[in-house]
């Protein structure tokens, strides 16, 4: 190699060094008018890179090609948008720099507010490419499906269905599990930052807590802590099992060991047979506590809406002769009087409304067919429901099993939380959101916003 040559090729190592290690370009999406960050905003390039925001809000924009160069981002926002221009696309142009920040303000169409995710890894990813949020440590689960919760002996419970690990495509298919403070918020605003005390193995790996006989995939429901005929309370749940493609072949009750920290099966209630095809009803959903006009206690079982009831007790819950099956409630849209057709969700009771509400997933909604959310209330839990207020649309993803945490505001609150799991899995040939895809977000509604004023009126 001549002299000449060693000086062009050290050049030019050095200069692609140098371009390797300019920072990038830090871009945050906020909610106009608040300035909240939004997380889970894409901003998609003419050559369709793809940048997701995380929980800060954040995008560490690092492309090489971008930087100086004028450049069309869409903006993807589900609920959150930014004005179409003449041709009908919506979007923005920014010009990148490394170490500039950039700002881009969305419109919130959601009447919900997205606060964050919940689950999964890389929540501060992008805040963490550009030096921020390094305090924050990642759990190494990379995806929770589901949630079911249950305040138990002082202790937030949560459980997860399928759950997605870094080390192999099959992950804990027999319910993970946490614990937090019943009240685990630092604040009421984003950034989301909630942090588990995930159950794990003697490796400190996260584990399944629900491990029934069977092959098969293991979904524990209708989780609830219940006092037994001496005080002590009692966590329990139901279960199925289930096989290809998704289908229960099992079901039955079990019970959570304290000193194991694992469900053991309590008794089988239903298996899949010629002669009994499909379970019989069982305490499943989520659960809600209710006190009716003669004080008599007992906890409702539903998703959404209550459709068995028994005795608030241990004993109670596992006696089946105690179970009495409710009739269906049904729900019409605030806007035009149209049905809407309940698939999953969750009910509360809510001091500062007093009354019953509902957060809840419409079967077909349009424009995402399992996407859509809508609000309602009652008087009482079994309702009738007035009129449905639409909360959440989705670009077409789905988001489903969404649940109410009244637990994690002091009683009269105006704010209500809820979350549930977003992913590309029943949408119209969706991609797959990196990070996102099969985890738990979280929203929450202020009961004073004048959009909800229609849910108050009776049916």
């Amino acid at each position: 190699m001549t002299r000449i040559t060693s000086t062009l090729f050290a050049f030019l190592l050095g200069s692609l060094l140098q371009a390797a290690a300019a920072p990038a370009c830090r871009i945050e999406v906020v909610e106009k008018g608040s300035g909240w960050p939004v997380p889970l905003v894409e901003l998609r390039t003419t050559h369709n890179l793809s940048f997701i925001t995380d929980n800060a809000g954040v995008i560490a924009m690092d492309a090489p090609e971008l930087m100086g160069r004028e450049t069309w981002f869409t903006v993807i926002g589900h609920g959150y948008e930014v004005p179409k221009d003449g041709f009908g696309f919506r979007g923005v142009r920014l010009k990148p720099e490394p170490g500039k920040t950039l700002r881009v303000e969305v419109n919130r169409v959601n009447i919900a507010k997205r606060v964050g995710r919940l689950t999964g890894a890389g929540l501060f990813a992008e805040s963490q490419k550009l030096g921020r949020e390094l305090e924050w440590k990642d759990s190494g689960v990379f995806g929770c499906d589901s949630v079911q919760n249950a305040v138990h002996r002082g202790r937030l419970f949560w459980a997860w269905g399928d759950t997605t690990m870094p080390n192999y495509p099959l992950g804990i298919f027999d319910m993970s599990s946490a614990t937090t403070s019943v009240q685990p918020l630092a604040s009421l605003e984003p950034p989301l930052r909630l942090k588990f005390d995930y159950l794990t193995d003697d490796h400190g790996r996260q584990r399944g807590v629900a491990k029934m006989p069977g092959s098969g995939p293991t979904w524990v429901t209708g989780y609830v802590s219940l006092p037994d005929k001496s005080g002590a309370q009692r966590l329990v749940g139901s279960y199925v099992k289930i096989k290809p493609p998704m289908d229960a072949y099992e079901s039955g009750l079990c019970v959570w060991n304290d000193e194991t920290s694992r469900f053991d099966l309590l008794r089988v209630l239903w298996t899949m047979s010629e002669s009994a095809p499909t379970q019989k009803p069982m305490p499943e959903g989520h659960p809600a506590f209710w006190k009716d006009e003669n004080g008599n206690e007992w906890v409702l079982f539903g998703n959404p809406f209550p459709s068995l009831r028994c005795p608030a007790t241990f004993e109670a819950w596992q006696d089946s002769s105690t179970w009495e099956v409710l009739k269906p409630q049904f729900v019409l849209a605030a806007a035009d009087g149209a049905a809407v057709k309940p698939h999953s969700g969750s009910i509360a009771w809510n001091e500062h409304r007093k009354r019953w509400v509902a957060v809840f997933m419409q079967a077909l909604g349009k424009p995402s067919a399992f996407g859509e959310l809508w609000y309602a209330e009652a008087d009482a839990p079994t309702g009738p429901w007035g009129p449905a207020v639409k909360v959440i649309t989705h670009e077409n993803h789905t988001f489903y099993n969404p649940r109410i945490h009244p637990e994690f505001t002091p009683a009269g609150s105006p704010v209500l939380f809820f979350e549930g799991t977003y992913t590309k899995e029943f949408a119209d040939h969706a991609q797959a959101t990196p990070r996102y895809d099969y985890n738990q977000v979280l929203y929450r509604l202020d009961l004073d916003d004048p959009k909800l004023k229609p849910a108050g009126e009776k049916p």
